[in-house]
């Protein structure tokens, strides 16, 4: 392909020039290192074309040179890499009881991450706190917040962006107030992205979890809310209002259910989620400081009653995920959260379906631990941050 000098080039030569470089840049970040014999071959680009256009990325500052392959016949051939303080992604995880963060570099190497415990009694507090752990973050990686491309927040419930409104955020107290998101803006700027927790965590699932070698799968979390990310022909599918995945509205109780809660959280989510499960142990005469994983511990013992529980937890869930099935027949079904990803429920759920569904999908824990929210804030965080990064390219130059 012949280039032609930039000045005074048609509008669609630079445009083609462009195209090539992102093209390029695409190679590079999925190889990880590539030579420019490599790349030439990838892109069908012409070898003058490819050099052409690392040159333009190299002065851009979205690549470099990481040094050289040897031991092969011929002249060592010189490596390409994506540069990694090329941008910066934040990614945040909101819950009700724990902050998660991290940042990473736009190469996907994370530079920092930590977690701190909720202390804050309001929404207005947690964003305060969040702030905080931001600033935290900022510091042990050596930035300032300026340099980072994109920030994302992994939050229960659902945002709505046509709106710009958040919603169904039971589990945090005031978190749906526009006041929230407001200050939100305010303190990360017009870099924030705001993605169901449950979503990120399906994502961080699809990229290096059990989901990589599926074409669709259902993340179900079970822990202290209940939530599913579904990726559909390796896609998150959202829906038409963000609500897909919002399992925990179904009508589904075991008749221990307080109905305050269930309004405000959902049926299923009330009655199966941890606070449905210490209501039900209290019910069947379990004293004292009760947890979910005191419940689990019980039922380990041989306690009957806090069998019972566990057994109709189960059973809950296992209708959750007939109803998946039947609607979406997806390759697999990953639980996760605390209640998921407990030792002998996945057993428990899987028989459970086995009597309930047409098919029987591949049933698996995901082996994700609890920054999975955070990694999948990062992981569509990189996404974003490289349209960013692509599209702020400057013009070509000879």
């Amino acid at each position: 392909m012949a280039e032609p000098a930039a000045e005074g080039l048609p509008a669609r030569q630079q445009l083609l020039r462009v195209m090539n470089e992102q093209l390029l840049l695409a190679h590079i970040r999925q190889a990880g290192e590539v030579s420019r014999a490599e790349l030439a071959r990838m892109s069908s680009l012409s070898k003058p074309t490819v050099s052409l256009a690392l040159a333009n990325l190299e002065r851009a500052g979205l690549v470099r040179t990481s040094g050289a392959r040897t031991g092969v016949p011929g002249p060592a051939a010189i490596l390409y890499q994506v540069r990694p303080e090329a941008g910066f992604v934040l990614g945040l995880d909101v819950g009700s009881r724990f902050l998660r963060g991290a940042i990473s570099d736009l190469s996907g190497t994370v530079r920092v991450r930590s977690s701190v415990k909720v202390r804050a009694t309001s929404a207005h507090r947690l964003v305060a706190e969040l702030v905080g752990l931001a600033r935290n973050l900022y510091a042990d990686a050596g930035l300032k917040p300026d340099t980072i491309t994109q920030t994302v927040l992994g939050s229960p419930g659902v945002y709505d962006p046509r709106r710009d409104t958040l919603a169904l955020s039971g589990a945090l107290p005031g978190w749906e107030k526009p006041a929230v998101l407001a200050e939100l803006r305010r303190a990360f700027g017009p870099s924030l992205m705001i993605e169901n927790d449950v979503d990120a965590a399906a994502l961080a699932e699809r990229d290096h979890g059990h989901g990589r070698d599926v074409d669709s799968f259902a993340f179900v979390s079970v822990g202290t809310g209940i939530g599913m990310g579904l990726v559909l022909n390796g896609k998150l599918h959202r829906g038409a209002h963000g609500a897909a995945g919002e399992i925990g509205y179904l009508p589904l109780s075991s008749g221990t259910v307080d109905a305050e809660d269930a309004r405000r959280r959902g049926s299923l989510e009330a009655a199966a989620s941890a606070a449905g499960i210490v209501r039900a142990a209290r019910r069947a005469g379990m004293r004292g400081s009760v947890s979910a994983r005191r419940v689990f511990e019980a039922a380990d013992k041989g306690d009957t009653g806090a069998g019972q529980v566990i057994a109709d937890t189960a059973e809950l869930v296992a209708k959750a995920v007939c109803a998946v099935v039947t609607v979406v027949d997806p390759d697999l079904i990953v639980l996760g959260g605390g209640i998921g990803q407990a030792a002998g429920f996945l057993d428990k759920v899987a028989h459970e379906v086995k009597g309930l569904a047409p098919v029987l999908p591949e049933l698996r824990v995901s082996a994700l631990g609890p920054d999975a929210v955070v990694d999948g804030c990062l992981v569509g965080g990189l996404d974003r941050a490289w349209q960013l990064v692509t599209a702020a390219m400057p013009a070509p130059t000879a």
